[in-house]
């Protein structure tokens, strides 16, 4: 009896050792901008955000280690005006698999150009969800919440909603902080922290995340299979992105999307019927002129 209590004892660990936590990302700290004789800290740096993000868990859901969600962090260094602190610029981008392909599809792409925050060598990183603990801290949380929930907005519609309460929870006790930080405050620039969670909570904005769920679920998720429904399915996202657009032009999350999609959408739809590459290349035009070259060779043979 005892025998087959200690076999079930290990099955049990060793099952619960094939889940894992929800991010696997690469992290990079590139550091050529600022002169520091030992550049050791940036390797202690990188190492310890690295374990930050990897090796915590942020939900309660469970994932197995395939199923974990594939994302990038860079980080450029460009000024460190004394010991321990740093200003710098982050790139974060996020992917997730297309069903049935061998293919990753871009979900985020942010450009931050606020970072600030401190660390020295050997600095443990800690978090609390319900307290501020550093400005490093802070701002990794908040885009491990913000990459969690616009991969969770992929596969259910809202389905982020959780993950964005709680960055706004990051977002609050680093503003009870007083610390005057603009890119976490409404009286900051129009692409900062603050209004990139603030588009994703704001009713106003539900059809753009209904449109990523059509977008993801049930247009790239059915592409291999049925690419024209796809297409039809993606198409009307986009022209309930272009419904959000009227209401709220120029808000952060449209931007990320367009800088995050242009290029996908451009190779989607160049194998679409004309009138179809016509109504998107319309609609694309007119909600993102930054890119309107770009749309305007879906119309090319």
């Amino acid at each position: 009896m005892f025998k087959y209590f200690v076999i079930t004892v290990i099955c049990l660990f060793s099952s619960l050792g094939s889940w894992a936590q929800e991010l696997q990302c690469e992290v990079v700290v590139n550091s050529d901008m600022v002169q520091i004789s030992d550049r050791r800290v940036f390797v202690e740096l990188r190492n310890a955000i690295a374990n930050f993000l990897n090796n915590r868990r942020w939900t309660n859901e469970v994932y197995r280690p395939e199923e974990r969600i594939n994302c990038r962090l860079v980080i450029t260094i460009r000024e460190a005006p004394q010991v321990g602190t740093y200003t710098a610029i982050a790139q974060i981008v996020s992917s997730r698999p297309v069903y049935g392909t061998g293919y990753e599809t871009l979900l985020m792409s942010i450009a931050d150009q606020s970072w600030a925050f401190d660390y020295t060598e050997a600095q443990p990183l800690q978090f609390s969800e319900n307290t501020y603990t550093s400005r490093l801290a802070s701002l990794l949380s908040f885009y491990a919440y913000l990459i969690i929930g616009s991969d969770r907005d992929s596969f259910s519609r809202l389905g982020g909603t959780p993950l964005y309460d709680r960055a706004l929870q990051v977002q609050t006790n680093v503003a009870s902080q007083g610390l005057g930080d603009p890119s976490w405050l409404s009286s900051g620039e129009q692409r900062n922290r603050y209004y990139l969670l603030n588009n994703l909570q704001n009713p106003q904005m539900e059809g753009y995340r209904q449109a990523i769920y059509l977008y993801y679920r049930q247009g790239m998720d059915i592409f291999i299979q049925q690419p024209d429904k796809a297409r039809t399915n993606i198409l009307a996202a986009i022209r309930a992105i272009q419904q959000v657009a009227q209401i709220r032009p120029g808000s952060a999350v449209l931007r990320s999307f367009f800088d995050t999609k242009s290029d996908e959408i451009v190779s989607v739809f160049r194998g679409a019927q004309p009138a179809e590459k016509q109504a998107v290349v319309e609609i694309l035009s007119q909600i993102d002129p930054t890119n309107v070259s770009k749309y305007q060779s879906i119309m090319q043979r």
